[in-house]
């Protein structure tokens, strides 16, 4: 058995059983890479990928445990790695942040900017989706960092930390009625069509659970995982618009204006996560410390069940 075999296997997965696409990836011809995971199923006597003709279409039982194997042979091959770079290149290498449209845009562009004058040597990736993408980019082994809300923390294949809180905002037209009310309700919200986060309705979320909580069903018009969509269509007459509040700068979004929601839903927390099996290089623990300033690299390790 070859380290190179099961190096194959496991982005072969990751390319969706797509051989070609791995063999580029991997910088080697579509055929060795064919031959080496047939070797390695000889050798072990059993199949790892459900086939038609030449084609693979799916993962066999004993597949799984074997895909599964590999990538914990990959994850600890990077973590080798990690080990020997933190020592002999402690200024350069590589971090890749998994996070929302929300965070990147608003929260983490003072971290970015401080850690880039701190390590220009060490090559900054940010990956944007939504918290479930988030925390399977960070589970994958495809980003050292995830920075998401809520679902991030619920999976037990991560590490997580809480960085900070967050409630909600309306925006609406600079003309709008609701700018008459003192104090706006959720009866206020529901009687207007309604843009919002794509995730914030999906089932035992907390905005759509206090809704639901209160009897009420909004009249979602229409969705975005982008802050600034959201604010585009509000700007264009077609509702009102309930974002992050971290998510509007009066100067930068006029005309549009902003009525606090905060009394209305509980604070929303940010969590940073990690896998639990992953080396932190010094710069990483670094970076979390740029982000959340009320941690330390000690802290940080005790949180993440990191090896002191």
């Amino acid at each position: 058995m070859k380290f190179h075999q099961l190096r194959y296997v496991h982005e072969v997965v990751r390319q969706h059983l797509n051989i070609s696409a791995a063999s580029e990836v991997l910088h080697t011809s579509q055929p060795g890479v064919s031959k080496q995971i047939q070797l390695l199923e000889e050798e072990l006597g059993l199949q790892i990928f459900q086939r038609n003709g030449k084609r693979l279409i799916g993962v066999t039982e004993p597949g799984r445990k074997i895909v599964e194997l590999a990538a914990r042979v990959m994850l600890d091959m990077q973590n080798i790695k990690r080990v020997g770079d933190e020592y002999s290149r402690e200024d350069s290498g590589e971090l890749t942040i998994a996070t929302t449209h929300t965070q990147a845009r608003y929260r983490l562009p003072a971290a970015v900017k401080q850690f880039m004058a701190q390590y220009p040597n060490v090559k900054l990736t940010i990956h944007q989706g939504n918290p479930s993408q988030v925390t399977e980019q960070v589970a994958a082994g495809e980003a050292d960092i995830g920075i998401a809300t809520e679902n991030i923390s619920k999976d037990d294949r991560l590490s997580c930390l809480p960085c900070y809180s967050w409630n909600r905002c309306l925006v609406v037209p600079s003309q709008h009625p609701l700018l008459e009310k003192k104090t706006i309700s959720l009866k206020d919200l529901v009687n207007y069509p309604l843009i919002t986060y794509d995730f914030a309705f999906t089932g035992g979320t907390l905005v759509s659970k206090v809704f639901h909580d209160a009897g009420l069903q909004p009249n979602v018009v229409f969705t975005a995982i982008d802050a600034d969509v959201i604010k585009t269509y509000v700007n264009l007459g077609l509702g009102i618009g309930l974002i992050a509040n971290m998510a509007y700068e009066e100067t930068r979004d006029a005309p549009l204006k902003s009525l606090d929601c905060s009394h209305l839903f509980p604070d929303s927390t940010t969590y940073l996560g990690v896998r639990r099996d992953a080396f932190l290089r010094d710069y990483m623990l670094n970076f979390i410390t740029m982000l959340s300033p009320q941690y330390d690299k000690r802290s940080v390790q005790r949180a993440l069940h990191q090896d002191l």
